[in-house]
């Protein structure tokens, strides 16, 4: 219900948008767990409170309350990470690829769901953030743990949409004040 809510919220010229949250609302190369968590994961990271909340709505019966905690925690520490990793990679300067990073990721060993579904939901956070570096090493986990290259699409897939479905309601919101 919450995620027809959503679709309803944007605007015509966004219905390629609303035609992905419906298809990828039924992808089937992830489980509910990894799909739904994605999702979530995802709104988090965008901080849109309409898609946050529509979307929190819509997965709260899909997952168990420590999925919910984990998704959260993906964007949390990679919306650290992806800020410090992309600077290390970006940055001219070769000596801050050799310093430590200095910064608490504990719960990336012990996320308290399926470290793969927790990899994931941290890919799609990584591509909304950009951070190439990021991408990479969570890919490899990814690919570790038996995910396959459409399984990491899919997650991506829900990612690019989730933003895009940010922008726009941010973008209508400016344009109605």
């Amino acid at each position: 219900m919450s995620l027809e809510t959503l679709k309803d919220s944007l605007p015509e010229h966004a219905k390629d948008l609303k035609l992905n949250l419906s298809s990828l609302a039924r992808e089937t190369v992830l489980d509910d767990q990894k799909k739904f968590g994605t999702f979530l994961a995802t709104a988090y990271a965008t901080g849109q409170s309409d898609v946050l909340k529509l979307i929190h709505a819509e997965v709260a019966d899909k997952l168990s309350s420590e999925a919910i905690t984990a998704a959260k925690a993906a964007a949390s520490i990679m919306g650290m990470n992806n800020v410090y990793y992309r600077f290390v990679h970006l940055s001219s300067a070769k000596d801050y690829k050799i310093l430590p990073a200095k910064l608490r990721m504990a719960i990336i060993g012990n996320p308290g769901v399926d470290k793969a579904d927790f990899e994931l939901w941290s890919m799609a956070v990584s591509a909304i953030n950009g951070c190439g570096m990021c991408m990479d090493a969570h890919e490899v986990e990814l690919r570790k743990h038996g995910l396959s290259a459409e399984q990491i699409q899919a997650s991506v897939r829900i990612a690019a949409t989730v933003s895009a479905v940010a922008d726009v309601l941010r973008a209508e919101a400016i344009l109605a004040s």
